[in-house]
C-alpha cells in the first residue's frame, strides 16, 4: 500500500501514536459543509449586488456610507433609545443617497444646477468628525467676520419713549464705521478685532479712510512710474522690449552689463552683431539709453528749446518726445563731428531714445576719462593741443560748441583724446552759445594748468582762439559783459530777418595750435 492510502486509512484503525495523526503528506482533515440556497442568497449578497448596480449606473455618485449594523458583537443593544438612533442614521444616509441620486439624473451635463442640500439630514460636518475637527469654511457662522450692525428703519430711530435710539447714536455709529473699515484697501492693515465690541468715532474713522486712499494713490504712483520711467538703470519695460528686438534681429549679439551712470543717461556695453550692406557694425558697441524723467536734469530744455533744428518741435508737455529730440540731437552731432574727422564715437543706429555707437575702449573696459588718467608732461602736452585744436575744428567746421566740455567728457585712448557726450551741444548762434563757449574755455584753461602744463592759455584768451573774436577786456566781468552784448546783437538780428546768421565780428579764421 502506498503512502497515500495508509494515511487515508489511518483514522479507521482507530487511536494510534501523535505522528501518525500528523503526517505531513496526508491529505487534510476537513468536514464538508453544507449550504442551502436561502443562505446563499442572504440579504447581505443582495447588498452588495445592489450597490454594484448603482456604482454602474452612476459612477460618480458616492456610495452610502456604511453604517454600523445591528449585530450585538460590539454594540450594547438592550437600550432602545440606541437602538431608534441607530434606525435613524441608517434611514437617514440612504435618504441622502437617494438625494444625490436625484441630483444626478435631474442636473446631468448641464452647466446650471440645482442642490438638495438644504433636505438632506446628515451634513458633511456632523459626519464622522469631532468638534475639534470642524473646518470653519463648511460652518453657518464665520466667527472672523465682523457681525453686521444692526439696521436703522427708515424713520431714523428705533424704539420708544426712553429707549428710543437714532440713526446718529455714538454706540450705533461706531459700530458701522467699525464694519465699513473692511471696505478698505488689501494693503491696508486694519488689525484684529475678533471678540471685541469695537467702535470708532467718526473723527477717527475719516482719518483712516483719508489715510487709505492716501496710501493706495501713492502706491499706484509709485507702480506707473517704475513701469513708465527709467529712473533706475534706464531699463523700464519699453526699453527693454526695444533692445530685446535689437538683438533678435542680429544687430547686438549680447548686451554685457552697465559701464556708466550720468545724470542724463545709462550706457550700457554689448557686442556687435552682424553688419548689414549700409551698415557697419564694430565688434563692440556702446548702447546709450535717454532717461525718460526729467527729475534728475530739469534744465535740459534750455540747451534745446532755442536750437532751430528742434525749437519748431519742443514740446514741454510730453517729456518721451524730448528725451527723442535729446536723443536726435546727440547723433546728429556725432555725425557733424565724425565728417570733421574729431576722434568721436561713431554712431551705429538710433531708436527712439536708446542710441548706439562704437565702443571707446577694449575688451569691455572702457577708456578711462582724463580726470582719471595719469599722463606724463609730454602726453599732458600733447593733450592739450588735441584738445585746443579739436575745440577750433568744433566751433568752425562743425559750427557747434560742446556747452559741457571738461575733463570729465574726454576720454585718454590710443594715445588720443576722444570727445564724447555732445547731447547738449549747440550752435555759435543759439542765445547762450559764446557763454558755454566760455565756460568749456574755463574748464579746459583750469584743467591743463593744475596738470603742469605751461603753455596753456587762460579761458580768455582760449575763447579768443577758439571762435576767433578780438575782445580785449582787462577783467573778466566785462569780459562776459562783451560776450552777452555779442549775444543780444544776434538775437536781434534773428527777430528782424528771421535767420540764424552770425553778425559775430571776427578777425579772419582763428590761428590753428600745434606743438
Amino acid at each position: 500500500m502506498d503512502s497515500v492510502g495508509v494515511a487515508a486509512a489511518a483514522p479507521d484503525a482507530g487511536p494510534g501514536p501523535a505522528w501518525q495523526s500528523k503526517c505531513p503528506w496526508g491529505a487534510p482533515n476537513t468536514a464538508s459543509m453544507s449550504c442551502s440556497l436561502a443562505d446563499v442568497m442572504s440579504e447581505q449578497l443582495a447588498k452588495e449586488l445592489q450597490l454594484e448596480e448603482e456604482n454602474a449606473a452612476f459612477p460618480e455618485v458616492v456610495a452610502v456610507a456604511e453604517g454600523p449594523f445591528i449585530t450585538g458583537e460590539n454594540i450594547d443593544t438592550s437600550s432602545d433609545l440606541m437602538l431608534a438612533q441607530m434606525l435613524q442614521m441608517e434611514f437617514d444616509r440612504e435618504y441622502d443617497a437617494q438625494l444625490r441620486r436625484e441630483e444626478k439624473k435631474i442636473n446631468g451635463d448641464s452647466k446650471v444646477s440645482i442642490s438638495f442640500e438644504n433636505y438632506r439630514k446628515v451634513h458633511p460636518y456632523d459626519s464622522d468628525s469631532s468638534e475639534d475637527e470642524v473646518d470653519w469654511q463648511d460652518t453657518r457662522h464665520d466667527p472672523y467676520r465682523a457681525d453686521k450692525p444692526t439696521t436703522t428703519p427708515r424713520r431714523g430711530f428705533i424704539g420708544k419713549g426712553k429707549d428710543i435710539t437714532t440713526k446718529h447714536d455714538e454706540v450705533v455709529c461706531g459700530r458701522k464705521n467699525t464694519a465699513r473699515m473692511e471696505n478698505f484697501a488689501p494693503e491696508f492693515q486694519v488689525g484684529d478685532g475678533i471678540g471685541m465690541d469695537l467702535k470708532l468715532s467718526n473723527q477717527v474713522f475719516n482719518a483712516l479712510k483719508q489715510h487709505a486712499y492716501s496710501e493706495e494713490r501713492r502706491s499706484a504712483r509709485l507702480h506707473e512710474k517704475k513701469e513708465h520711467s527709467t529712473a533706475e538703470k534706464a531699463v523700464d519695460p519699453k526699453t527693454r522690449l526695444l533692445l530685446y528686438k535689437m538683438v533678435n534681429a542680429g544687430m547686438l549679439e549680447t548686451i554685457t552689463g552697465c559701464i556708466s551712470t550720468g545724470k542724463e543717461s545709462v550706457v550700457f556695453h554689448a557686442y556687435g552683431g552682424n553688419a548689414t550692406e549700409d551698415k557697419v557694425i564694430p565688434p563692440e558697441c556702446a548702447i546709450k539709453v535717454f532717461k525718460t524723467t526729467l527729475n534728475e536734469f530739469k534744465n535740459r530744455d534750455k540747451y534745446i528749446k532755442d536750437d532751430y533744428r528742434f525749437k519748431d518741435r519742443f514740446s514741454k508737455l510730453n517729456p518721451r518726445k524730448i528725451i527723442r529730440m535729446w536723443a536726435e540731437k546727440e547723433m546728429h552731432n556725432l555725425t557733424r563731428m565724425q565728417n570733421a574727422g574729431i576722434p568721436c564715437p561713431q554712431v551705429v543706429i538710433l531708436k527712439k531714445h536708446i542710441l548706439v555707437m562704437s565702443f571707446i575702449g577694449k575688451d569691455q573696459v572702457p577708456a578711462p576719462k582724463l580726470k582719471d588718467v595719469t599722463l606724463s608732461s609730454e602726453d599732458m602736452k600733447k593733450a592739450y593741443y588735441q584738445t585746443l585744436n579739436m575745440m577750433q575744428q568744433l566751433y568752425k567746421e562743425c559750427n557747434l560748441v560742446h556747452a559741457d566740455l571738461s575733463e570729465y567728457n574726454m576720454l585718454w585712448h590710443d594715445g588720443k583724446v576722444w570727445l564724447i557726450d555732445v547731447s547738449q551741444s549747440v550752435e555759435p548762434t543759439h542765445p547762450h552759445g559764446l557763454e558755454f563757449l566760455f565756460r568749456d574755455c574755463r574748464n579746459v584753461s583750469q584743467f591743463f594748468q593744475k596738470g603742469g602744463v605751461a603753455e596753456a592759455l587762460n579761458e580768455r584768451e582760449l575763447f579768443n582762439a577758439v571762435s576767433g573774436l578780438n575782445i580785449t577786456a582787462d577783467n573778466e566781468v566785462d569780459f562776459q559783459a562783451e560776450i552777452e552784448a555779442l549775444e543780444k546783437m544776434n538775437e536781434d538780428h534773428v527777430q528782424n530777418h528771421g535767420k540764424k546768421l552770425s553778425t559775430f565780428s571776427s578777425d579772419g579764421d582763428p590761428p590753428i595750435y600745434d606743438e
